[in-house]
């Protein structure tokens, strides 16, 4: 089913959402369509041309089982999200997995996904996690985080604060949940990226899974 190209004009945001399952599709159409105006593609080869075409979404959805021509790629599609990311470096981009699994939301937002949604989540979550993609926030499924951590790496302050990215929340957000100013979330958050060797927020936050230093 095709649809939101008549109606992008009337939402304030749009989203694309890229799968080989049409019922998939129809059901994420179906969850955003008072808020987003949304399209479909089968596979990412398409979703790039659509891209193209329509000059860009804030959000697209990534199938994370598929990948071109819906054949089944040997592992995650990590590619897709490269590729996408290569293509559009601003776009919020919510891989969609199989199960809630921490090692693929770290490896999905290490290829530069900016949301992590396992498809047997609740819906809210997905739609807590293209939200959060549409302000350019972190956002891991809560079902996908392990609990246990390995090491001191970070502050205590420091993985409260990346917790709350892992969540969704931008740094406006984080300083009022903790009682600081911005500035002071900016600091701190310049030296837990330094602390990780992250390239930015979302980097981190795959490490920090990666490591179970949040949950």
């Amino acid at each position: 089913m095709n649809s939101g190209r008549g109606e992008r004009g009337q939402l304030d945001r749009s989203c694309l959402v890229i799968d080989h399952q049409p019922t998939v599709r129809l059901g994420v159409q179906r969850l955003l369509a008072e808020r987003y105006a949304v399209e479909e593609a089968g596979d990412w080869r398409r979703g790039l041309e659509i891209l193209d075409a329509t000059g860009g979404f804030d959000v697209v959805i990534v199938d994370m089982n598929r990948t071109d021509g819906g054949e089944v790629a040997g592992g995650p599609g990590t590619a897709a999200i490269r590729a996408l990311r290569r293509a559009r470096p601003g776009l919020g981009i919510v891989a969609h997995g199989a199960r809630p699994e921490r090692h693929a939301a770290a490896e999905a937002l290490d290829a530069g996904a900016t949301a992590f949604v396992a498809k047997s989540s609740p819906a809210g979550d997905l739609a807590r996690a293209v939200d959060a993609a549409a302000e350019a926030e972190t956002f891991v499924d809560p079902a996908a985080r392990l609990a246990g951590r390995s090491g001191p790496l970070l502050t205590r302050r420091q993985r409260q604060i990346l917790q709350l990215y892992a969540d969704g929340h931008g740094t406006a957000t984080v300083a009022n949940q903790l009682g600081l100013s911005a500035e002071t979330i900016r600091t701190h958050t310049k030296g837990l990226l330094a602390r990780l060797s992250a390239r930015d927020r979302a980097h981190a936050v795959a490490i920090a899974l990666r490591n179970s230093l949040i949950e």
